[in-house]
């Protein structure tokens, strides 16, 4: 992960790029396959790897961004099957937290992330502007909340949780979080919508 002096700068890449899949996610899909695989790559190495030093923090979260940014640009239809496991993942994580019982077992996720990559590859188009318009709510919200100071939100660019980062912090039991998700999702959607019907 990243240490806590990267916090502010990861946030704003949160935000940015959150709100570039919200609004632009269809028409920009492969662009933003490769902004979502260099966030996941840089996480994943700068935690496989723990870096000391500012210098290989650096050098270990560019060249682990980049192989991410790789995978998933060339793997499209591998991004498209991603883009819906992880929706049914949270889907999964939201009905759980907002019926209070906890997170969802193994089981459940994985049935949740199948369905929602079969899903996806049947409904390639839709389900990218689905998936990109809420995904890309929920990562602008975290990243504005982190650059708020919000300590919860700050564990997706977190290094003291000593794991990957995981954006659904903070979990979806703060009502008024679940609402704007849900809103801005919404604004997202719609306008991906009426892009796609002008052209």
């Amino acid at each position: 992960m990243l240490p806590t002096t990267y916090q502010i700068p990861a946030a704003l890449v949160l935000l940015g790029g959150g709100l570039l899949a919200c609004f632009a996610g269809y028409r920009l899909f492969r662009f933003v396959l490769g902004l979502y695989g260099f966030i996941l790559g840089a996480l994943l190495a700068t935690s496989l790897v723990s870096p000391t030093s500012p210098l290989s923090v650096a050098l270990t979260a560019l060249l682990g961004g980049l192989a991410g940014a790789l995978v998933l640009t060339i793997g499209y239809f591998i991004g498209v099957a991603l883009i819906g496991a992880g929706l049914g993942g949270l889907v999964a994580h939201a009905v759980w937290t907002q019926q209070g019982w906890g997170d969802p077992r193994a089981l459940v996720l994985l049935a949740f992330a199948v369905g929602g990559a079969i899903v996806a590859l049947i409904f390639q188009r839709y389900m990218i502007i689905v998936g990109t318009a809420f995904g890309g709510a929920w990562t602008a919200l975290v990243g504005g909340l982190a650059l708020a100071g919000d300590t919860a939100a700050r564990h997706a660019a977190d290094a003291t949780a000593g794991r990957i980062g995981y954006l659904l912090h903070p979990p979806l039991t703060r009502s008024w979080l679940t609402a704007a998700w849900f809103l801005l999702g919404i604004a997202g959607l719609i306008a991906q919508l009426r892009r796609g019907k002008r052209k």
